[in-house]
């Protein structure tokens, strides 16, 4: 005999635990059981059946794996938890009791958790961490806009800040930035990092404030975690390009308001160890013999006739140190006639180089003090272009107003006309090309430098889209307008003459058709032999031939039968309203949907009488 199965201890109830049970066994508070939860990627789960999981119970709860309850309960950062929650007791005890000493030697060793091991056990190798940056970006970059208050710290504002700036850096450094779109939230902009696609969103430059309905403390529990994850990830990205990470940052500018331009990018100096295997040499016979001098011998001995195997190791000439093998490409055994084409390194290098990332080189653009700066700063330089800025957007500029190798000016309002300018402004001012700040974005979705008349000051601009859809029919910035609105007219007048020539075409085929087509429709949905019949001297009466009417009629049938099922199975909400019925109800409802279908079918066989009849007359 098996063993006896007690309820509640087996199956979805023991797979599956409340949110109010795995706080009673893991002993900590709700607050501190959402935070572990944030932290370790642990959400509430669905169970099939939410009566049994509960245990009989139909209360509305949240459900959580056993496992990952089980999961959490070992997990250091709980214990970290549980020892805080200690400290402060003690220290609420030491202040209340004015042990002034006592209270600042429980500051001092405040239990403090880290969350790099997380870190590792989320996100095993680089690739799926650079992968799940989004969301960390638009969360640091938020919080870098938000003003400091009770509950968002000035040190977490400026850490945010920081690492913000270092993400700008290394794009601009890379040249990774790909698409930018303006729109009402903010700036969308997309890179690639290791062929991976990162899209964040920046805010406007504008005052900020915390909603009241927003729970904060979840929000700095995702920030917490992604400040972690940003710091790993900017290292790695750091230390692969060679750059000291963190960048060392000016104070005096960042005071001043240089924002990116604080920091400093410094290449790592090279070691002084060699990273190369010392050669060994041994002494035979007189002569000096290295470890590259038996390796050659080796190789000639294996190129060798079998006969010939008393080689002397020292007669071997060593190949010279500084020649490379070349990659010889072979034929493919499938196909001889192809010769193999891998590529090599040097082939890579002779390879054309994108063009996009250096979009703005040649360029000198100088922003007008109604432009954001922070925005078009990151856009020009990220694509190889030199931008100033006046003293009122801030310190660091690299160059002022007059500088003679400005091209474009960056200006957002209208135009005005300065009676008192001199003439040699006049002149500076015919040199440049004063352009609107959406002609900077539309030249980096098109991957050229467009026109600038139409972006001009003053002007009305084009309609600025998103570059982001990948489905068919989408923006595509590199196609302008006047083609795109020609081929849409083609297309358009195509359609319409091919309306009028199938309009012209069936006209006079239609009455023919319209009585076979009504008397196929009448066979299709018959459901006995009499309303069957009924449509076959329908057809009879139409001039069809009998057989021709019997095949036609089996395709209708099937047809019929084919969508029916179609319906019945995507129609799942009537199948979900008769689970919910009883057995009474759910056989009333089946009478009523038979009376339904009778009555239509004997409409449709009235209708058909009538037709005969009228025919029989005339």
């Amino acid at each position: 005999m098996g063993r006896l199965k007690q309820k509640g201890k087996a199956g979805a109830a023991k797979a599956y635990m409340t949110r109010s049970t795995a706080v009673k066994k893991l002993q900590c508070s709700l607050a501190d059981f959402r935070r572990l939860c944030i932290l370790k990627g642990i959400f509430p789960r669905e169970p099939r059946s939410r009566k049994r999981a509960n245990k009989g119970s139909s209360a509305p709860t949240s459900f959580y794996y056993t496992k990952d309850i089980a999961y959490l309960a070992h997990e250091p950062v709980l214990k970290k938890l549980r020892e805080h929650k200690a400290f402060a007791k003690k220290l609420s005890r030491a202040l209340g009791r004015q042990e002034w000493s006592s209270a600042k030697s429980l500051e001092d060793n405040k239990p403090v958790y880290r969350l790099d091991h997380i870190i590792k056990e989320r996100y095993p190798s680089f690739i799926d961490a650079v992968r799940d940056i989004d969301d960390a970006l638009c969360m640091i970059f938020l919080f870098a806009s938000l003003p400091s208050n009770t509950r968002v710290s000035p040190s977490l504002v400026e850490n945010c800040s920081r690492l913000a700036s270092e993400w700008q850096l290394y794009i601009m450094h890379t040249r990774t930035l790909r698409k930018i779109f303006l729109s009402i939230k903010g700036v969308y902009y997309q890179a690639e990092v290791l062929d991976q696609t990162v899209t964040w969103l920046v805010p406007y430059q504008f005052t900020q404030n915390i909603p009241v309905d927003v729970d904060v403390r979840v929000m700095l529990t995702f920030l917490e975690l992604y400040q972690t994850l940003l710091g790993f990830v900017f290292f790695k990205l750091y230390t692969d390009a060679g750059l000291v990470y963190p960048p060392p940052q000016d104070a005096e500018k960042d005071e001043m308001g240089a924002g990116v331009g604080a920091f400093r990018l410094q290449e790592v100096k090279p070691t002084q160890a060699s990273s190369v295997a010392p050669t060994k040499e041994v002494e035979v016979n007189g002569k000096r013999v290295s470890t590259k001098d038996v390796r050659q011998t080796i190789k000639s001995i294996a190129t060798t006739t079998p006969g010939d195997v008393d080689v002397d190791m020292l007669a071997a000439d060593p190949a010279p140190a500084d020649e490379e093998e070349e990659f010889v490409p072979h034929p493919s055994i499938s196909n001889p006639d192809e010769a193999a084409t891998l590529p090599t390194l040097q082939t890579l290098s002779t390879l054309p180089q994108s063009g996009s990332s250096k979009l703005f080189a040649p360029y000198t653009f100088w922003l007008s003090r109604e432009t954001s700066r922070p925005i078009f700063e990151f856009i020009v330089r990220a694509f190889g272009g030199r931008i100033g800025w006046p003293a009122s957007s801030g310190s660091g500029s690299p160059f002022d107003d007059s500088d003679e190798s400005i091209t474009h000016v960056i200006i957002d309002r209208p135009v005005v006309v300065r009676p008192e300018e001199t003439e040699e402004e006049r002149e500076r001012r015919r040199r440049r090309k004063h352009v609107q700040p959406q002609w900077v974005v539309d030249c980096i979705n098109a991957g050229r430098i467009l026109l600038e008349e139409p972006y001009q000051q003053g002007k009305t601009l084009p309609p600025h889209l998103s570059p982001f859809g990948e489905h068919a029919g989408a923006y595509d910035p590199t196609v302008g307008l006047t083609g795109g609105d020609a081929a849409m007219v083609e297309v358009e007048d195509e359609e319409e003459s091919e309306v009028e020539d199938e309009d012209a075409e069936g006209s006079d085929a239609e009455e023919v058709r319209r009585a076979e087509k009504a008397a196929l429709k009448a066979a299709a949905v018959a459901q006995d032999e009499a309303a069957l019949r009924v449509a076959e001297l329908e057809a009879e009466a139409a001039g069809v031939d009998f057989g021709t009417f019997e095949k036609e009629a089996k395709k209708a049938q099937k047809k019929t039968k084919k969508a029916q099922t179609q319906e019945e199975g995507e129609g799942g909400g009537d199948d979900m309203n008769k689970m919910m019925m009883s057995n009474k109800q759910r056989k009333l409802y089946e009478r009523m949907k038979y009376g339904e279908r009778k009555r239509t079918a004997e409409v449709i066989i009235r209708c058909l009488m009538q037709r005969l009849l009228l025919t029989d007359r005339l």
